[in-house]
């Protein structure tokens, strides 16, 4: 699938991605990097698109009369976000249950929200919190719990350098926080 990009904005963004280079000690006019700042620009435009995303526009499109499940719950959604630290990458996988009352979701819905969110400058912390209280707002429910891991680059190539960590964050409400038992069943059905 060809992505369309704001010729406009792709020059503005390239030309920084040009003196970037030029600022770090390279020659933005050498072979290998000639073609390099637009190439940067419209991969920022594309890791970036969640700016442009309307998460409950997304979600509200695929809601469906409830059809039965006591729990719903979709595993391992990958995602790959930018750290607003140090714009560096951090990926990894989210999981989200939800109880349902009287109105479920397409399941595909939870994975371009997840996106949608996951496709900015972000923070795992927020990025859980995110997923969790849209999902809370754009139907109705019982409780919704999301549960995130991730590999963070600003630790694994620079700074503490640590290749082996990873990071979870868990955000839930309704009755995933009045009632501990329903957190241990989702977290004992996603293998946590």
């Amino acid at each position: 699938m060809k992505t369309e990009h704001d010729e406009q904005l792709i020059a503005e963004i390239a030309g920084h991605y040009r003196e970037i280079l030029r600022l770090v000690g390279e020659d933005p006019e050498r072979e290998g990097l000639v073609k390099t700042p637009v190439r940067a620009a419209k991969a920022l435009v594309d890791i970036t698109q969640g700016y442009r995303q309307n998460p409950l526009e997304i979600a509200r499109k695929a809601i469906f009369e409830y059809a039965g499940s006591r729990v719903v719950i979709v595993r391992d959604i990958e995602f790959y976000s930018m750290c607003e630290h140090h714009i560096l990458p951090f990926f990894g996988k989210i999981s989200i249950g939800y109880l349902p009352k009287g109105k479920m979701i397409g399941l595909s819905k939870l994975a371009r929200i997840v996106d949608t969110f996951a496709r900015r400058i972000q923070v795992q912390e927020r990025l859980t919190s995110e997923v969790c209280s849209l999902l809370a707002e754009a139907m109705p429910n019982d409780g919704v719990i999301v549960s995130c891991t991730a590999q963070h680059l600003c630790m694994m190539m620079r700074g503490v350098e640590k290749q082996e960590s990873s990071t979870t964050t868990f955000d839930y409400c309704g009755r995933f926080e009045s009632e501990p038992a329903l957190r241990e069943e989702f977290l004992r059905l996603i293998g946590k």
